[in-house]
């Protein structure tokens, strides 16, 4: 099986009625990012980030996974399939997806604030004031921060080498270190973008852009790559 590897942005989960990381004037959810995504909001108000995190916990949770998330799991059937995510919700895999990894953290899991390789399932929506790791330290979103590494780079750069076609949904390139990762894929790959704000002119024909939302660009993105199997 040839290697599809997808790296998915905001875009997607907006269709699914999850609120997109930053609008136009830098705020997420009317709360400006820097409060509630760095180290500095969280040592400034620990209850604020906790109670913010724990309500974009609970909208995941009532949102469903859209036609773009189930057509990348339907892709499994003629591609290996690897997605590197810039969302930290689960809707991916709820749509049936086995291959994720979350390049920013996820919603549905807590780390420690003493050691961050101790990292625990959510099976509820709430971290509160309190709750311990156990090494008796508070926990915290497991969430990548501003100012904060993002480990799953290299494994994501690593990927990215790999890739028969290389997918970019829902994502303008604009957040780093992720938008670096189209840099690591191979030359003879082939790469796609689905985003209503891209035009061919934009990479010179590098890319194939569709320039559509990510539900309707992957219904004319899944036609391209199964007429193209179908053709060899």
């Amino acid at each position: 099986m040839k290697k599809l590897i997808v790296l998915s942005g905001a875009g997607v989960s907006a269709e699914s009625g999850i609120s997109t990381f930053r609008d136009s004037n830098g705020l997420w959810e009317n709360h400006d990012v820097m409060e509630v995504a760095s180290p500095e909001g969280w040592r400034r108000n620990r209850a604020l980030v906790l109670d913010f995190y724990n309500q974009r916990r609970k909208q995941a949770r009532e949102c469903q996974p859209n036609a773009a998330h189930l057509a990348l799991a339907a892709l499994e059937k003629y591609f290996e399939v690897q997605i590197i995510t810039q969302n930290v919700d689960d809707l991916h895999e709820r749509a049936g997806s086995t291959n994720v990894l979350h390049l920013h953290g996820e919603l549905s899991k807590a780390q420690s604030t003493a050691d961050p390789k101790l990292i625990y399932p959510l099976d509820h929506w709430e971290i509160k004031e309190g709750d311990k790791c156990e090494k008796g330290s508070q926990l915290r979103p497991f969430i990548v921060w501003f100012g904060e590494a993002v480990p799953m780079m290299i494994p994501a750069m690593k990927l990215a080498k790999k890739a028969d076609y290389f997918l970019i949904l829902g994502t303008s390139l604009q957040v780093y270190p992720a938008a670096g990762l189209i840099d690591y894929v191979p030359q003879t790959s082939k790469k796609f973008l689905i985003d209503p704000g891209f035009s061919e002119n934009h990479f010179g024909g590098k890319i194939h852009c569709i320039p559509k939302k990510a539900t309707e660009g992957m219904g004319i993105f899944t036609e391209l790559l199964l007429s193209e199997i179908e053709e060899k």
